[in-house]
């Protein structure tokens, strides 16, 4: 009978197969040539100790025993050209795993995407990099694929208890990942390699009888004694069904300006903004594998952290290694940042997003804007960043040491970020209390992390698109807006998800709950 086990190795032998095959023979005591199969269930690394370890859990199959390879395959699709048809509007993960969904469930999709498709949105990201020019329709945050397509691909997620994790993650094998993201602790497609996959997403929702349109902005929702009829393009064409999954990302300011406009209930909400550190991965290495060198067998290493300051929390977020860090506006005159990771993870800097989180009751400077005083908050931020880069895309930033000192760096090392760098006092680009927190926060930082407070890391200012700064309600079981019939809020831009993994999970769901109700 097949055996389960727990183990730990040294990176050498987990990277070995035949290594690890004589390891395991020794554990159960058999001969290395009567094991048939090793298949890892999952990896992850413990660095916890100087002699770092990769915790493995495997099963083994030896000779005699039955085993055969498991292919994963696509669920059976069927053609829903002629079937009731419900709007998607955004195809980001929500957007397109609703989709699938629905096609699976025999209804037809009708995807509408403001931006270009994943390849035509590269002209527009190389844009803003290069010439400083923000297309408000296609950017990092908008265009097939959503944020997630051109900013890394992570698809770590703690909401297991939101859905079935294993689906996603299988469905994105079926569609050309690499199986090792149902291994690993914290998987991760890489940017290089996630567009092909968004485009074969794209390519089977029109194969089977789906619409997807791109370039098409919704300027407008038709509603109807609280039911929605449909939906207006920015060309004035009517779309019409009554049933729409709203899927459009946290960026999507004009959507929440439209909801509340129409008095569809909206409500402000908390969210996190901060700066983006730059460390050399090579800092970042010594101190999480306490060493000078790490080796071929050990992947860059990430970072985690978390720290109580001022009764506020300030943790890492979306962190890169062997990343860049990039140009996340989506509308002329604000400056915002992001990061991502090629598939290899081979850069030399590792950047992280060091935010703070929000309460309501700092927005209460803009609360003549009711429901959208989060937005307002986050706007001042990021155009006032702007303002003090040059009013380019050019991004304010600052030593670390020097910011904790509240002194202007004498110079700024080129860093990762393409558009380039303006030397500011952070403190000019936050509140003052968000700066205080920063400040406190970055020496707490260095406490628990030895080398990380240095002033050889770079701040970048603000990550403030962390989620979104709106909420959509929704009823807990139906997933129906609370005021509009056949309305779906859904994914991160509604206030439901949190990354790829659990947006794409709540397009799902919201998929499913739109079939029970049409039963």
């Amino acid at each position: 009978m097949p055996r389960e086990l727990l183990l730990q190795v040294t990176p050498e032998i987990a990277a070995n197969e035949s290594l690890l095959k004589d390891y395991l023979s020794k554990q159960i005591k058999v001969s290395p040539q009567d094991i048939q199969h090793i298949t890892i269930l999952k990896r992850s690394i413990d660095a916890r100790q100087k002699a770092i370890k990769i915790n493995l859990k495997v099963i083994i199959y030896l000779k005699g025993e039955p085993f055969q390879e498991t292919k994963i395959e696509l669920p059976v699709y069927k053609d829903v050209s002629s079937a009731q048809e419900v709007i998607v509007v955004g195809a980001g993960p929500a957007g397109l795993f609703a989709a699938l969904q629905l096609i699976e469930l025999g209804l037809k999709p009708i995807v509408i995407e403001r931006g270009k498709d994943v390849r035509g949105r590269r002209r527009d990201l190389k844009a803003i990099n290069v010439e400083h020019i923000v297309n408000e329709d296609s950017n990092y945050c908008f265009g097939e694929g959503g944020a997630g397509t051109y900013s890394d691909g992570k698809l770590y997620t703690r909401s297991k208890k939101r859905g079935d994790v294993t689906r996603i993650l299988e469905l994105l094998v079926a569609f050309g990942a690499s199986e090792d993201i149902l291994v690993e602790a914290h998987p991760h497609i890489g940017t290089n390699k996630l567009p092909k996959i968004i485009e074969d997403i794209r390519n089977k929702i029109i194969e089977f009888g789906g619409q997807v349109l791109f370039d098409t902005r919704v300027t407008d929702i038709l509603v109807k004694n609280n039911e929605v009829e449909g939906i207006v393009t920015q060309n004035g064409d009517k779309i019409l069904a009554n049933k729409l999954i709203l899927a459009t990302g946290h960026s999507a300011r004009d959507i929440f300006e439209l909801l509340d406009k129409k008095k569809i209930l909206i409500e402000a909400k908390p969210f996190a903004l901060g700066v983006r550190a730059e460390h050399s991965q090579e800092l970042i290495d010594s101190i999480q594998y306490s060493c000078d060198y790490r080796g071929e067998h050990l992947p860059p290493a990430p970072y985690s952290i978390v720290k109580q300051v001022n009764g506020r929390g300030m943790y890492s977020f979306c962190m890169c290694p062997g990343g860049v860090i990039a140009p996340c506006a989506t509308s002329p005159g604000e400056v915002v940042t992001n990061g991502w990771s090629p598939s290899k993870r081979d850069q030399a800097t590792a950047n992280s997003g060091i935010v703070i989180e929000l309460k309501l009751e700092d927005f209460k400077p803009f609360a003549k804007f009711g429901a959208l005083a989060g937005v307002e908050f986050q706007k001042s931020i990021e155009q006032k960043a702007w303002h003090l880069a040059g009013r380019t895309q050019k991004v304010p930033a600052q030593r670390m040491i020097d910011f904790t000192q509240n002194k202007v760096s004498a110079d700024i090392p080129k860093t990762s970020y393409v558009p380039g760098t303006t030397s500011v006092e952070m403190g000019q680009v936050f509140p003052g209390f968000l700066s205080q927190i920063l400040r406190e926060g970055f020496k707490e930082f260095g406490k628990l992390m030895r080398g990380y407070l240095t002033n050889e890391a770079i701040l970048h200012a603000p990550e403030s698109r962390t989620s979104s700064p709106v909420r959509i309600p929704r009823d807990a079981y139906t997933l129906e807006h609370l005021q509009i019939k056949g309305l779906y809020p859904c994914g991160e831009g509604a206030g439901y998800a949190g990354g790829i993994i659990s947006a794409a999970i709540d397009g799902e769901k919201c998929a499913l709950m739109i079939a029970e109700s049409l039963k």
